[in-house]
């Protein structure tokens, strides 16, 4: 199963990626040095993130997994600093 995958995570700002295993335990590959400048310290001691699937398919290509999840972003806005997580596609105002 290839999934794409919501993270929330508790300042709310989000990042969108695919999996193409559906690995319970695969949270994506957001720049760490990024979410890293809006939370504290304190804050990082405990928290929680959300992962919650979009879209999933057993038939679809590498590709079509691809070109959906850039589509979920933009739908999404998470590549819009002030929403999200990805750098990628660029955000367009």
């Amino acid at each position: 199963m290839k999934i794409i995958y919501k993270i929330t995570y508790p300042n709310g700002k989000i990042y969108i990626g695919k999996d193409l295993t559906n690995s319970i335990n695969y949270f994506g590959s957001a720049d760490s040095k990024l979410i890293e400048l809006d939370f504290l310290k304190e804050h990082r001691q405990s928290f929680t993130i959300c992962r919650d699937i979009l879209w999933e398919s057993e038939t679809a290509s590498d590709s079509e997994v691809n070109q959906m999840e850039v589509k979920l972003i933009k739908e999404y806005q998470s590549n819009n600093p002030e929403i999200g997580y990805n750098a990628w596609p660029r955000f367009k105002k």
